[in-house]
């Protein structure tokens, strides 16, 4: 038997240490929040794209009372993004979520589904997407999301 080994690097920064540009994609996102539907869970979540021509989209969760309809906003915009924009990869994703009273101190990453869905679009595009995620904390950046799914199921499982 032997040990893997895995690690991660995520940076983690202060709103002010981000580039003027990160700070509006970060903005972007919690302004977001505000067209979510989540009158269930009371916890929005809002998701923005930032393309590599530099468009930007965005989306947010969308609940429903048969909770697995919902969507998630990270899923929400990236499908928006490949659906309207199908030649133009994601440069960074950035998300904020927030409850009924606040923006949440710490930030939270992506759900399983999710991560697939972002790593799914990584090959999609052969490029790495960069996620930023809020927190009033603090905002980690990671650079891939293997980062965050190490183990991943992609194509490449499925070949000889």
């Amino acid at each position: 038997m032997k040990d893997l080994t895995i690690t991660a690097i995520i940076k983690v920064y202060q709103y002010d240490e981000l580039s003027i540009d990160d700070q509006k994609l970060i903005k972007t996102a919690m302004e977001a929040t505000a067209r979510s539907y989540a009158p269930y869970s009371h916890f929005s979540v809002g998701a923005v794209a930032l393309l590599n021509d530099g468009t930007i989209v965005s989306g947010t969760n969308q609940e429903n009372a048969a909770y697995p309809s919902g969507l998630c906003a990270e899923r929400t915009t990236l499908f928006y993004a490949n659906s309207q924009y199908p030649d133009q990869p994601v440069k960074t994703l950035a998300i904020a979520a927030k409850t009924e009273k606040d923006f949440i101190q710490i930030p939270i990453p992506p759900c399983g589904a999710c991560r697939q869905v972002i790593l799914e679009t990584e090959k999609r595009y052969g490029q790495p997407i960069r996620i930023l995620l809020y927190g009033k904390q603090s905002i980690y950046e990671v650079n891939s999301i293997c980062d965050l799914l190490p183990l991943s199921f992609d194509s490449s499982a499925m070949e000889e």
